[in-house]
């Protein structure tokens, strides 16, 4: 999650089931959130039980594809109305309904803008497939499988202008919102020759496509490192590891993924949620509706910027790291060390996000694209103590992915990071905490108008009842 966070303390192992609010203490941001989070997976882990994996209600669940033909002799693919269940998460494919104007007084009401029941392939309202893309399109040759990935992330206002509270002047809390994407997968993939194959077959294949698409590899440990000037009268106590100056939430992010000798990762010391909203491009500058409240959430040159909005944020993909080279504070502007490469198209609510990395004075560790790269089985140095460690992957495994992340928070009170250990005090190897993707089949397509639903529904008066939609 990019959000200005405390820290998180869910974890599903502890078995917690509530939290509990005392007389006289403080209440953080922290136990809300895990409250939230624990109701959720409580939720989610009910609804898998009784639906399975994935399922919609019978006779009214959503997700049905059909292949149709589409713009510039491309294939396209409707998708119905309705709700459709994966690992307990309600993906709902209803089109909201269209807004009407009101009229100038004495002029009739206008028509009703059409609507149509279905969303497509091309305008699915997360995925942002671009025809232009030869890697968006639809397979060419058939059979291949249609299927749902799901997911979750955070929105604020810098996206969603409508969360800030005007009155207040401030934005307040931040939005989880279900991603759902429908995509297509080639039968080479799923290594599937025959287009005749049986329904056992296809979900079998497809159950270990998505199992190594889920598969993290990656695992990272975290710690703070006692300077070697223990009596220097910067550092806030003579025993303290971490030495920054305040309570911070690191946040390490996958930025290039793949092998470790190709990734790369960027850091934040608040979680990635120091962004602004671009009200305007012109070349390197890019105008901001603002450029921060303090010295502690602005920007500054030398900074490193990330320039996104809604569809890059929706497609998963690394956008270009960027430095600020100058700014502009009479005209909120910034100019930056390239163009943008995203184009400046307002209804996507294009934002730039802040790192804190900076290139390190080792020479043989220079940032990569605005990025660190990373080195497996050393400890790397992040700032004022805090260290983090990067586990030798499998070769053969899925390696690093882009948006794979980490918490890391660092206390002054402690002088240290909270981070788990063994009994021996070492740090402890964790898999990222996300992003958590579930994936589920939705129809085989074998030929022009020939479509298998492998959508599986479940009756509410015979719960154990499930088939093929």
């Amino acid at each position: 999650m990019h959000a200005d966070l405390s820290r998180i303390t869910f974890h599903p192992d502890r078995g917690y089931s509530a939290v509990i609010a005392q007389q006289g203490r403080v209440q953080l941001d922290a136990d809300a959130n895990e409250q939230m989070l624990t109701q959720l997976h409580q939720h989610r882990v009910a609804l898998t039980d009784l639906i399975g994996q994935h399922g919609g209600p019978d006779g009214s669940a959503g997700f049905k594809i059909a292949r149709v033909p589409g713009r510039n002799g491309l294939d396209d693919l409707t998708i119905g109305p309705g709700h459709y269940y994966v690992a307990g998460v309600l993906c709902e494919a209803t089109r909201p309904e269209p807004g009407v104007a009101v009229p100038d007084e004495g002029t009739p009401l206008p028509p009703a803008p059409e609507q149509p029941d279905t969303w497509t392939y091309w305008d699915q309202p997360d995925a942002f497939r671009d025809p232009e893309v030869p890697g968006d399109r639809l397979p060419a040759e058939t059979p291949y499988m249609v299927y749902l990935e799901v997911w979750e992330r955070v929105v604020t206002a810098a996206e969603s202008p409508d969360l800030r509270e005007v009155a207040l002047a401030a934005e307040t809390s931040a939005r989880l919102k279900v991603v759902w994407q429908v995509l297509a997968l080639p039968a080479s993939e799923l290594r599937v020759r025959n287009a005749d194959a049986s329904m056992e077959a296809l979900q079998g294949a497809f159950d270990e496509w998505a199992t190594g698409r889920t598969a993290k590899a990656a695992r990272m440990a975290a710690r703070a490192q006692r300077p070697d000037d223990a009596d220097d009268p910067c550092v806030l106590r003579p025993d303290a590891r971490y030495r920054g100056p305040e309570n911070q939430l690191y946040r390490v992010e996958i930025h290039e993924g793949g092998p470790a000798a190709e990734a790369t990762f960027k850091w934040s010391r608040e979680n990635g949620s120091v962004v602004f909203a671009v009200d305007d491009v012109d070349g390197t500058w890019v105008s901001l509706g603002s450029l921060g409240g303090d010295t502690k959430l602005d920007l500054d040159v030398g900074d490193v910027v990330e320039f996104v909005d809604t569809a890059y944020t929706c497609r998963r993909e690394p956008a270009e790291l960027l430095r600020v080279e100058e700014l502009d504070l009479p005209e909120r502007r910034v100019r930056l060390s390239a163009e943008p490469a995203i184009g400046h198209r307002p209804e996507l609510h294009p934002f730039l996000r802040r790192w804190d990395q900076r290139e390190l004075a080792e020479p043989a560790r220079p940032m990569r694209g605005g990025a660190l790269p990373v080195e497996e089985g050393r400890w790397i140095p992040l700032e004022d103590g805090v260290e983090v460690f990067f586990d030798p992957t499998d070769p053969a495994g899925p390696g690093y992915r882009h948006g794979d992340h980490w918490l890391v928070p660092a206390r002054t009170a402690t002088g240290d990071v909270d981070w788990p250990t063994d009994p021996a005090g070492r740090p402890l190897l964790r898999p990222p905490l996300g992003v958590v993707e579930h994936y589920a089949p939705l129809a085989w397509v074998t030929g022009p108008g020939q479509v298998v639903d492998m959508r599986l529904t479940f009756g509410m008066t015979q719960p154990d009842v499930r088939r093929p939609g």
